[in-house]
């Protein structure tokens, strides 16, 4: 059986950045699901995220969890992809005054943390100001 990390980094669509699309209605899931919530259907294909989007909200995250303390004040946004699909995800290359409701942004492949004495890094997406 895999240790907890190396499941987490074995999540294709965390690394591929790859959804499900709905064979009958088209609709995109992310994390990619069994049953479609748009149709009932469950037939899927992979499809990969759109890489841009727009910011919904966003908020400054002063006071952090522990594993996040040394990155404090950073910023986190939700953001709707030019593909409909909404993602939670860090802020990042932007001036915080520089943040609105609107603000186009691309999703990047980056390292989120390391973890342990071994080092191991965790990767994931951050949106970044077009």
């Amino acid at each position: 059986m895999p240790t907890p990390s190396r499941y987490w980094r074995e999540i294709p669509q965390r690394y591929r950045m790859e959804a499900g699309k709905c064979k009958a209605c088209g609709f995109v899931a992310f994390p990619p699901r069994v049953v479609c919530p748009a149709c009932g259907a469950r037939e899927f294909v992979p499809a990969k995220l759109a890489d841009g989007g727009k910011i919904l909200t966003y908020t400054i995250i002063r006071v952090p969890p522990r594993p996040f303390e040394d990155q404090a004040p950073y910023a986190v946004g939700i953001a709707e992809l030019d593909d409909g699909v909404k993602l939670t995800a860090q802020v990042v290359d932007c001036d915080f005054a520089d943040l609105k409701v609107g603000l186009r942004v691309r999703l990047e492949f980056r390292k989120l943390s390391e973890e342990g004495e071994a080092g191991i890094i965790y990767y994931g997406y951050k949106f970044v100001p077009e």
